[in-house]
């Protein structure tokens, strides 16, 4: 990992519909723009993503999408209506941050929520897109939704049964990411904690055999980060991320000369590697690199994927 590095710029971006999103840029102001699109959706960007790219070669820009990190209104508010953030909403608020930037094109970087993100960007806007690279794929479609928070269930059942009793007994059958996004949203804080807390002890779960991995992901951050991430989550999961089904698969074929490097663990139980494999079919300018130690959280050999396709991407 690189050395620390600190913004040189920053500020809040006014998106509309009462938002403000919040963005900062790292490294060389004349080098390869690159934005780094964090995942969740609602886990904010890390201040150690900063150190992802070389900041001799690379302008880096991280921003915190709708609601969360250092954006505002924050979504540990109850009072934080999420009405307004959509996937939609997102990929605008990305195009609208690229031209108050004054960048022509960037490559974009991120895994997990925001591989769905920037697939989305980079399908609605191609000729803005340099490269891709996506350590951990998804497309957040409703089949994916549907095994991670039912179908890894069958690996953990004790684990899944705990999250299933966590929602109204009415509920247990039915939708539990509705319910869940009800719980999130109830004028009582009890309730409001116990449900978050419910939610992250699963996601923590699903992770939870990855050795080389982080431990704990999920839950290991600040109460009101965990509120904004199962907040957001529950809501962009409960609405299939206001995605047609299968769409980001679909049309690919807008990718058409982007390059694209997919980064994806073979032990990843919550994010099975076939999404990645079937998005690199249809996707021609993209190649597959499966890390055999790797689950969804990562390991070394992971890393070092990750930074061999950025120098590969540096000075093109």
């Amino acid at each position: 990992m690189r050395p620390p590095v600190e913004p040189y710029d920053h500020g809040m971006l006014d998106v509309g519909d009462g938002n403000l999103v919040y963005w900062e840029v790292c490294g060389n102001p004349d080098g390869k723009p690159v934005a780094i699109v964090h995942g969740g959706p609602g886990s904010g960007c890390s201040i150690n993503a900063r150190r992802t790219f070389d900041p001799e070669r690379f302008r880096t820009v991280l921003f915190d999408q709708r609601n969360c990190g250092r954006s505002r209104p924050h979504a540990a508010d109850p009072a934080t209506d999420l009405s307004a953030n959509t996937t939609h909403h997102l990929v605008a608020d990305m195009e609208l941050l690229r031209e108050h930037l004054g960048i022509d094109k960037w490559l974009l970087y991120g895994g997990s929520w925001g591989s769905t993100l920037i697939l989305a960007y980079a399908e609605t806007h191609p000729e803005r897109v340099s490269e891709i690279i996506i350590p951990a794929v998804t497309m957040t479609r409703r089949s994916e939704i549907d095994w991670l928070y039912r179908g890894v269930g069958r690996f953990f059942p004790e684990a899944w049964d705990r999250f299933r009793r966590g929602v109204p007994e009415a509920d247990r059958d039915g939708d539990l990411l509705k319910a869940y996004a009800r719980l999130l949203s109830d004028p009582d804080p009890k309730v409001r904690e116990k449900a978050a807390v419910d939610w992250v002890t699963w996601e923590d779960a699903v992770i939870s055999l990855e050795v080389n991995g982080k431990p704990n992901a999920y839950s290991d951050r600040p109460a009101d980060g965990v509120m904004a991430l199962t907040r957001i989550c529950s809501h962009y999961f409960s609405n299939a991320a206001w995605l047609e089904e299968g769409v980001l698969l679909r049309d690919a074929g807008r990718l058409a000369g982007i390059p694209g490097v997919l980064i994806h663990g073979r032990q990843d139980m919550g994010g099975p590697v076939q999404t990645a494999w079937e998005l690199a079919q249809a996707w021609p300018d993209a190649e597959l690199v499966v890390v055999e130690d790797s689950g969804h959280t990562g390991s070394e050999a992971f890393k070092k994927a990750i930074f061999s396709a950025i120098d590969r991407f540096a000075d093109r």
